[in-house]
C-alpha cells in the first residue's frame, strides 16, 4: 500500500482539524493514531521562561491531545481503533537538567494511562510506547537563560549536557526498534498499556524497581552529575 503524507501542525487546530478531516474523506475511517511530536527542552528549572515551557507543553502534551480529541469521534463510530503515544523513559523518573520535557512525559503517562479505562468500552485501545536513548535528529533546544555562563546551575547543566551528548553518541538503539514496538502493539488484539524499547531503558527502569528513592536518586546522581 503506498504512504501518503499529509503536512499536520499539532500546535494548531485548524491544521488538525482538517488533516483529519481530509484521511477521512479519502478512505472512511481511520484505524491508528500515533502521536510522535515532541523535542526537548533543557534548562535548570529556575532558569526556563514560562514561554518556553508553555511552547514544551503546547506540542509535546497539548498537540497529542488535539490529535487524540480530533479521531475518537470516528474511532468511537467505527467501534475500534488503536491510539499509540510515544512516550519516554522520561516519563517514569526524573533526572537534571531536562524537568520541563520530562513532567511532558509524565503527563502523557497519566493523561494516556486514564484514558484507557474510558475508551476500552467503545473498543479502542490506548498505548505507551517508552524508549530509552535513540539514535535520531531528536531537536532539543537549550533554554536561554540556561545558556549564561553565569546562571547558577552553569556547573550542573555543564556536566549533565556533557553525559548526555555522550549517551546520544554510543546510542546503540535505533529508530527500528520504535518502529517495530509500535507495530507489535498495533497488529496485537490486545495489547499492553505499556511497551519499553531499548535495553537501556529496560535497564533503568529494572533499577527503579528495585531500589529504595533514596538508593536511585544516589545512582542517577553520580551518572549524571559525574
Amino acid at each position: 500500500m503506498p504512504i501518503r503524507i499529509n503536512q499536520l501542525d499539532v500546535t494548531d487546530d485548524v491544521s488538525v482539524k482538517n488533516t483529519v478531516q481530509a484521511i477521512l474523506s479519502e478512505t472512511g475511517r481511520i484505524d491508528v493514531l500515533v502521536n510522535n511530536a515532541g523535542y526537548g527542552l533543557n534548562g535548570a528549572f529556575e532558569d526556563l521562561a514560562m514561554d518556553e515551557i508553555k511552547a514544551q507543553y503546547e506540542t509535546n502534551v497539548f498537540g497529542l491531545i488535539r490529535t487524540t480529541q480530533s479521531v475518537l469521534p470516528i474511532m468511537r463510530r467505527q467501534k475500534s481503533g488503536i491510539i499509540v503515544n510515544i512516550s519516554s523513559g522520561a516519563g517514569r523518573f526524573g533526572f537534571p537538567g531536562s524537568s520541563a520535557y520530562i513532567s511532558t512525559k509524565f503527563a502523557v503517562e497519566g493523561l494516556s494511562e486514564s484514558m484507557s479505562y474510558e475508551l476500552e468500552p467503545f473498543g479502542i485501545k490506548v498505548v505507551l510506547v517508552e524508549p530509552g536513548v535513540i539514535r535520531t535528529n531528536f531537536v532539543t533546544v537549550v533554554a536561554k537563560k540556561s545558556q549564561d555562563p553565569n546562571s547558577p546551575y552553569s556547573q550542573i547543566m555543564q556536566k549533565t549536557a556533557t553525559v548526555f551528548e555522550n549517551m546520544m553518541a554510543n546510542a546503540s538503539s535505533s529508530p527500528d526498534i520504535v518502529a517495530k514496538v509500535v507495530l507489535n502493539a498495533v497488529t496485537n488484539e490486545n495489547p499492553n498499556l505499556r511497551y519499553l524499547a531499548g535495553k537501556d531503558v529496560e535497564t533503568w527502569l529494572d533499577s527503579k524497581r528495585n531500589m529504595s528513592d533514596e538508593e536511585f536518586y544516589k545512582m542517577m546522581k553520580q551518572n549524571l552529575m559525574k
